[in-house]
This record gives C-alpha cells, structure tokens and sequence, in this order.
C-alpha cells in the first residue's frame, strides 16, 4: 500500500513537472488543497441469510479509498470514487474503516460500526419529525437490534422510491406537498425477514414564515443612508407602512410580524402593497446608488415588483423593477437607482413605494431592511482597517467573568506554538464589509473533528463567505454577521462554543483602548467569559492607493497574441469618443487594501452581457455593487483584486478567458508602475490572448 501512495506522488509530481514546462500551468492547487471532507460510508446488505453487504464510501474532493471490513481479511479494499465493494460477513459486529485520498493524496479516515445478524430486526426505536428550518421535510431516525439499514416510504402519491439510511442516522424526506401521510418504515438486516414500522397520520407541516432575521446592514454614516424601514438605521418619521388602497379587495392584507422582537413587515396574499411617507414628506434618493431590501417568502411567490413613485409639484410618476425570489430564504436585493432613472423617472421627490407579487395575491411575503445607500463618502470608522490578535502572553484568555482568565490564558510558548493562528487577520472595510483572512493555516481544534494544532482552514470558519459588521460606539458592541464569521475564536459566539451561532450573526462586547488597541469580550453559553485583544495593523502606504482610470487616448485599450502587442485591436480617437462612458469609469484603491469599481449611471457593455455593444447602466455583478480587496505584490509585478465582479480595464477578461467569470472571483494582472501616475496593465485572458490598459492616476 505505502509503495502505491509513494508511486502516486511521485506521478503527481512529475505530472506537475511536464505540465509547468509545457505551457507553465497554474499548480496553486497543490499548496493550498485540502484533505477529503464530509466522509461517510452507507451499507446496502440483502435479506437472505447471507451476510452479503455492499458498502459505498462518500466523500467530497476523493478520488480514491481504501476500506478495511473489520473481519479477518488481511488487505482494505482499494477503490475509486463512484466505486462500492461487497463482502459477505459472518455473523458478528464489526468495526469498517474507511480512507479517503485526494488529488495530492491528504487523507481522511471513517470509522463505523456493523452489525451482521440472521435475526429479524428487533427493539427498534423510531424518530419521526418535521424539519426546524426546512419547509416540508421530515426526518427519521432509526434505531434496532440486529439491523444495518432501513427505507423510509413517504406515503405521497405518486412517490414510490424509499428514502434509506444506515440505522441510527437519520433519513430526510422532502414532501411536495404539505398534509397528513402514513409513512412507512422497513427496518433490514441480513436476515430474511424484515421488521415494519407504520406511522399513521403523520401531519407534514409547511415553514409558512422565517425563523431567521435577515442579514444586518453593515454600519453607514448618516449621509450614505436613506432608511425606510431598518432597525439598523434611523428611518424617514411618519412613515405608513399599510396605506389601505384597496388590496383587500385582492384577498390581501398586512402585519407587523414579531420575530423574538424583531420587527419585520408582513404582506399576507401579496397583490400590491404600498409604503407612504408622511404626508408632505419626500426623500432626494438622487444622490443614492441602490436601493436595498430582504424579502423572504414561500414558493408561492416567485417574484417581487418594486415601484418608486415620485411627486414633483403634483405631477406624479412611478417606474418598476422586478426581481427573483428564493423560496424558503432571505433574498436581498439590489437595485441600482439608474434602473429607475434609465426609465425617465426623476428621484428627486420618492414618496411612495409600491410592491406587487408574482403571481397576483398567490402568497405570503416578509420584507425587512428597506433603504437607500451609497459608497462611504468618509472613513471615519475606528474600526475600519485590519486587527489581529495580539502575539503576546494573555491577549487570549477564558474564566467564569468578564475579563477573568483564571481558566485559562495564552502563555509565551502557546503563542509560539499557535504562530498560525496569530498571524490571522479581521478586516474591516470602510463599506461595512468583514473578513476573515486566515492563510493557508489556522488553529484548529477537536470540535471541527480533527486534532489540535495548525491546519488548513475548515469551511465554514474559512473567510470564504461574504460578510458584514456593525460597530455601535454607545452600546460598546461589535457585530459581525456572515456564515463563519467571527473574531477571535470561531467556536465562540453568544449561545456557545460550537461555531454555530444563530442567524449567522455574532455580538461581541468592545473597548477601544486607543486607535491600535481593542479589548473584545464574549460570554459563550451562561459564565464562561472569552477575552481577546486585538491590535491594528499600521496602514502600509501603497503606491496603488488612490483612483486610477484608463487613459482617454488612442493605443490606451489594446490586445494581441503577445504580451504588450496590439496587433489584433486597439482603441483610436474614435473609440475613446464613442466610448466616454467607459472612460470615466475609475477603479478605486483604498489605503486599507479594499478596491472598487466606481462606474456612474453608465458604462461600455458589450455582446457577451447579453446586450448590443454600446453604452448603458451597469450589468451585475461587474457593477462595482459587490465588496472587493486587492493585493499589490512589487516583487513579483502583480496585482490581484478580490470580490465578486471585481475587474480592471475590462470586465470579461481574466486568467482563465474572456467570459467575466474568474475563477474564485480573482484576477491577477501583470503591471508595471511607469511612475507614480501612470501604469502599465497587462492579463493573458486564455492561451494567446494578451490585453493591455494605461491606467493613469486621478
């Protein structure tokens, strides 16, 4: 077995060495691949006193396994994925193991128990309910003497395949439609004879509201925010959020919902619903960028039609945007103001606000989280920029109070040890946006299932995943929200220390020692008390820091089959006439390493977007609307930006193509500082396809 892994590395590395020669291949996957996850083994056995059971290993990122069947058999058997193996047992209980091997041959080890018997299924125990956060799904559990599996038949009509699982585990069964249903349960072993289970009258219930608040709204100025209806926020006073304009006569009708005190609004059969602003009261959202708003709903509503409607001395007019709904979660909306200036509406007067379902009065919606914004017109946040906690004895500490550390505290020779951990970063952007930069190690511990030490970071405390944050000065509060957010330590949030906090949302208590030092506390679960401190990177002055746009001249946009050749196209006076909506556009470098794409109302679209080439509003996600980050690396001649819809000079041109969809949502460019105002910006877009920017320094 050690000679098949050895040879297999030895053919991964030379693979790599023949690819790199060749045509120089990106091979990052290997330093920064992970074992295996998710590993998992389902028995299949057959009901004839044979002991035959067919085991199928699972697992994400696999190519490979071993399994050792836990009986006398010297050798594991060696598959591949996709692949099952059979193997008749004896009677008896046994342990099977399983291996899984990736790509660069990391591994990940299972371990479950078999029960082989020739006796019916007996004792069992059996766990019916429906799903906390899951419309319309019910989950079984099973337990029994002398079983291995059992199928689950749901009892819907029309549906006849079984649901099955390993006993003890459980089975999810998705219902189509809510109701009452008699499910029944065949309960096996290796035994001829089956045991029956039947539920009768089994009431399968509908998730008709959330049980979730929508995501919070990172932290704004009062400038950069008009709000209409946000606990986030302060909103417009005298706001009606149920003006009666007849949508009863549609079956429709509205309340305030109460989610453990979270206000939400609650549209009941939407057909329309309006919002008024008190009488003689309009907001100016000219100025504004988006408008934003969480709705959630069943998978009644598809659709949600969001008008505004502005009076200018009398005259009125409205225009409408429309937008797709995912059924069962929150859903947030961006709509940018120039899809409603680009209709002819004028938003300088927005009184009202209309929403119209699709389809009409058909079902419920739940809005939360209404209000206009714009980039941060100042970064006055102390917060903003990045921290990491202190390398030093006692910046990690946990006792039984705030601020005690008479459990435990971080001495000299953990920080040592954990230099993994304590190179981790926060970033906090001046737009509200979080994240957790970890490297390509962190400190992992027992309850993300593996040992303690340093280790690939595990999803979802991996910074993988977009997030927010709100500082509140007066409270002393820090929050931060995003699946797998956190500060500090992941496991640690306001209910406990299993790194599954609710709503995706964690609350810390802070103390802004001075501009570079904060003391964040935590209480994880009733009286165990975590404190963290955490220091501020010192800003590192980046000649990229600043707004560059292309050069408005002839030869500024070009492309080749060679790097800096423009054999194939380059822009002329003409085009840069034609195209001024794409030269005013600027790409926007911040001091603390955050990067916009700054376009206005209107920007170059071509073919590929879906539209006819030629001016136009801003086509998501290369609209500038999403949080993005950039790195400048001097040495090496690169910069790399980050973020959803992130680009420079062209949107659809990256290190993989010409289709706008980078992987891992970064493109990496070559560039060339000519000097402090001008630079060279060159990306090979796919094999031989070598496009160029100026970019000059406003």
């Amino acid at each position: 077995m050690n000679t098949i892994k050895y040879l297999f590395s030895f053919c991964l590395a030379a693979l790599l060495v023949f690819t790199c020669a060749d045509d120089e291949k990106n091979v990052d996957f290997v330093n920064t691949a992970t074992a295996p996850s998710g590993l998992d083994l389902q028995f299949d056995v057959t009901q004839d006193n044979t002991g035959l059971v067919t085991i199928l290993p699972l697992a994400e990122g696999a190519v490979s396994f071993d399994i050792a069947l836990g009986d006398d058999t010297p050798e594991p058997a060696q598959i591949d994925n996709g692949q099952s193996v059979s193997h008749t047992y004896a009677e008896g209980e046994y342990t099977v193991t399983a291996t899984a091997y990736g790509v660069t041959g990391l591994s990940t080890t299972l371990t479950k128990p078999l029960v082989v018997s020739f006796q019916a299924p007996s004792n069992e125990q059996v766990t019916i309910e429906n799903d906390a956060t899951v419309s319309k799904q019910v989950n079984v559990t099973v337990t029994a003497d002398y079983a291995i599996t059992f199928d689950v038949y749901s009892g819907e009509t029309g549906v006849t395949e079984p649901v099955s699982a390993n006993i003890g585990e459980t089975a999810n069964i998705q219902y189509q439609e809510a109701g009452v249903y008699d499910i029944t349960i065949e309960i096996k072993g290796a035994a001829i004879q089956t045991t029956i289970y039947i539920e009768e009258d089994f009431e399968v219930t509908a998730i008709e509201a959330p049980i979730a608040s929508a995501p919070t709204p990172p932290s704004r100025e009062p400038e950069d925010v008009i709000s209409i209806f946000s606990a986030a926020y302060n909103d417009v006073p005298g706001t009606n959020y149920f003006p009666d304009w007849g949508q009863a006569g549609q079956g429709s009708s509205w309340a305030m919902f109460d989610l453990n005190g979270d206000e939400i609004l609650q549209y009941v059969n939407l057909s329309y619903q309006g919002i008024a602003l008190a009488d003689g009261t309009t907001v100016d959202v000219s100025n504004m960028e988006f408008l934003h708003l969480d709705v959630w709903t069943t998978d009644a509503v598809t659709a949600i039609e969001t008008s505004l409607i502005n009076n200018d001395g009398g005259v009125v007019t409205e225009a409408p945007v429309t937008e797709s709904l995912t059924a069962g979660e929150w859903t947030s909306i961006e709509i940018p103001i120039s899809a409603y200036t680009d209709q002819g509406l004028t938003v300088s007067d927005i009184f009202q606000l209309k929403f119209v379902g699709t389809p009409w009065a058909a079902g419920t919606v739940f809005i939360d989280n209404i209000y206009f914004y714009r980039a941060p017109s100042n970064n006055s946040s102390p917060i903003v920029g990045t921290w990491r906690v202190a390398a030093e004895a006692g910046s990690l500490a946990v006792g039984p109070n705030q601020g005690s550390s008479e459990w435990w505290s971080i001495d000299d020779a953990g920080v040592s040890a954990r230099a993994c951990y304590f190179d981790d970063t926060y970033v906090f952007g001046a737009d509200g946006s979080f994240s957790n930069v970890l490297g390509t190690e962190t400190w992992l511990e027992g309850w993300q299932g593996v040992s303690d030490g340093c280790g690939a970071p595990i999803a979802p405390h991996d910074g993988s995943n977009p997030a927010t944050y709100s500082y509140d000065e007066a409270a002393g509060t820090l929050t931060v929200s995003g699946l797998g957010a956190y500060i500090g330590l992941p496991k640690a949030h306001n209910g406990g220390e299993d790194g599954a906090p609710a709503n995706n949302t964690i609350t810390y208590l802070i103390d802004l020692v001075n501009s570079t030092t904060a003391i964040i506390d935590i209480e994880a679960g009733s009286g165990v008390w975590w404190r963290y401190k955490l220091v501020k990177d010192a800003p590192v002055a980046s000649p990229l820091a600043g707004t560059w746009q292309v050069a408005a001249e002839a030869g500024s946009l070009a492309v080749g089959p060679n790097q800096g050749s423009s054999e194939w196209w380059s822009i002329d006076d003409a085009g840069v006439s034609a195209r001024a909506c794409y030269f005013d556009d600027t790409y926007v470098f911040g001091a603390d390493g955050s990067f916009s794409n700054v376009l206005g109302t209107e920007t170059w679209l071509e073919g590929w977007q879906g539209v006819s080439d030629g001016c136009g509003a801003p086509i998501a996600p290369h609209d500038g609307s999403n949080p993005a980050t950039y790195s400048y690396d001097e040495a090496a001649g690169t910069l790399t930006v980050s973020g959803l819809g992130a680009y420079i000079g062209l949107p659809k041109a990256h290190n993989g193509g010409e289709d706008g969809a980078p992987a891992n949502n970064t493109i990496t460019y070559l560039i060339d500082l000519v000097n402090s105002t001008t630079a060279i910006i060159d990306i090979e877009a796919g094999s031989g396809v070598w496009w160029r920017y100026k970019l000059v320094k406003n």
